[in-house]
């Protein structure tokens, strides 16, 4: 129920509206005027005072532009922007996806229509009338009810959302400090992991457990050849089985042939930090198998056959397995495609470079899911290096650095390959003092994760009570009524009477 000296009417009434329209742009002279000319991507702050574009006085008398005065209230009616809006902090004209309303002064207060149409935007949305761009029009605006209360209270309600406004504004300002220090924080840590400062002191305490950085790349090398012998072996075992039984099928597939890498050049080796005593620099590709694509079959919803894991399904370092697509597999592919624990999936397209190269580990004994081909499979050397060190060595700054670099743009996706991948550097050293790394940082990071949760949650808390201050104040909750103030509906029916 609204307050008695409110009055239900419509946008219609208490505003007049129109819209804008956009001069040729085969005529460059018409945007090299001193008319402000907005566009509905400018719609972002409360007021808006200048505009990227200006046009001129021919522009106005050839097109449907028309100028709107200081005080008026433009809204965005098509696509992603419908319910964007902002008041006119100057005389502007604008195009034709914008809508603009002038409250009539001696019945609509213009902050109290700014606040009203922002807490309709949900609604506006769902009104909008269209395929995948949904569009409104002026006719949905004119018509949109709205709950009128006294000029007055209009006034005391707007003064009081802007006071819990600017209280929960700050409060979100320092949440947001809060949520930049910690990522920083998580980046100092990361930096120091794996550049040896974070084991310093265990290193002085377990000399017996270490060995020279010559000593482990060597092993690492070894170990790579022994890997590639090893399937070399198990390939031919397989052919004289496929041989005695006839050829029943298609001919086992041969490993590939180790990738050579190349070492690292002195310019890289120039950029890079000094690192302690038995740590070195390689390249990713010596110590992960040959990375493999994901399939490229198409999925769907229907819940028959393997669930595919996609970029959705990458969070945060982990797997989450939801919203899955499935399709039918068979050995041969459900064998290719596979993840086992210690696996990690990388993303290797986007339209977003900061989510190329992103990971997950692979935390279960065998994961029943396969993966889709934005994505590519990095299966650790485990003799070599620990899973989760490497995620986290992935995660740092200067490995992201070195991904974004690599990553290439192909009409605005985003894109890194298997080979660039394997050219990666990282820091590694010896086993031990891996796990010790990865103890400390899961012991540190989940504090980090833990924190980082609780301000993401109280932000979403902070834009719902935006919302609920907004619903509250629209009906007639926020401010007490005064009965001294005039009746809506009597300043309705003045108006209304004055009118010819």
């Amino acid at each position: 129920m609204i307050p008695e000296n409110w009055a239900e009417t419509t946008l219609e009434k208490v505003a007049t509206w129109g819209s804008g329209g956009t001069p040729s742009r085969r005529t460059p002279e018409y945007f090299q005027g001193e008319i402000p000319w907005v566009k509905t991507g400018e719609l972002v702050s409360k007021y808006i005072f200048d505009t990227e574009e200006k046009i001129t006085e021919k522009a106005i008398a050839n097109s449907s532009a028309k100028i709107f005065p200081t005080g008026s209230i433009g809204i965005a009616m098509y696509g992603a922007t419908i319910g964007k809006l902002s008041i006119w902090g100057m005389d502007a004209s604008t195009n034709q996806a914008c809508a603009v309303g002038l409250p009539i002064q001696e019945l609509l207060d213009k902050e109290f229509l700014y606040y009203y149409l922002a807490s309709q935007k949900g609604k506006l949305i769902k009104a909008g009338k269209g395929g995948a761009q949904p569009n409104i029009s002026q006719g949905i605006l004119k018509s949109w009810p709205i709950f009128l209360p006294p000029l007055n209270e209009q006034r005391r309600i707007v003064a009081k959302i802007e006071r819990l406004f600017g209280e929960l504004d700050a409060g979100v300002a320092s949440l947001e400090l809060a949520q930049a220090q910690l990522k920083t924080y998580r980046q100092a840590l990361l930096k120091h992991a794996f550049e040896g400062k974070l084991t310093a002191q265990w290193r002085k305490e377990n000399g017996d457990k270490l060995e020279t950085a010559d000593t482990l790349l060597q092993r690492i090398q070894v170990e790579r050849q022994a890997r590639q012998e090893e399937k070399m072996a198990a390939w031919q075992a397989q052919v004289k089985t496929w041989e005695a039984n006839g050829k029943p099928s298609k001919k086992p597939r041969k490993p590939r042939p180790l990738k050579t890498l190349p070492p690292l050049t002195p310019q890289e080796r120039a950029d890079l930090p000094e690192l302690p005593a038995g740590w070195a620099w390689i390249r990713l590709g010596n110590v992960i198998n040959e990375p493999n694509y994901g399939t490229s079959k198409k999925c769907d919803y229907e819940t028959s056959g393997i669930g595919v894991l996609r970029i959705p399904n990458v969070v945060s370092g982990t797997i989450v397995a939801q919203d899955l697509k499935f399709a039918e597999f068979d050995d041969d592919e459900i064998e290719k495609y596979r993840l086992a624990k210690g696996d990690l999936l990388i993303i290797r397209s986007n339209g977003s470079i900061s989510i190329v190269g992103q990971c997950a580990l692979v935390t279960k004994p065998e994961e029943k899911y396969l993966y889709a081909g934005y994505l590519i499979r990095l299966r650790p050397h485990l003799d070599s290096i620990d899973s989760a060190f490497l995620l986290n060595n992935l995660t740092r700054h200067a490995s992201r650095q070195q991904i974004e670099a690599k990553a290439k743009s192909t009409s605005g996706v985003n894109n890194i390959n298997s080979g660039e991948i394997q050219s990666l550097i990282i820091s590694v050293c010896n086993l031990n003092e891996q796990k010790v790394i990865r103890g400390k940082l899961d012991a540190k990071l989940s504090i980090v994760d833990q924190l980082e949760q609780t301000i993401t949650t109280t932000l979403q808390q902070a834009k719902a009570l935006r919302q609920s201050i907004l619903k509250k104040a629209f009906a007639g909750q926020l401010v007490p009524q005064d009965p001294t103030d005039e009746p809506a509906s009597v300043l309705l029916a003045r108006i209304r009477a004055t009118k010819p």
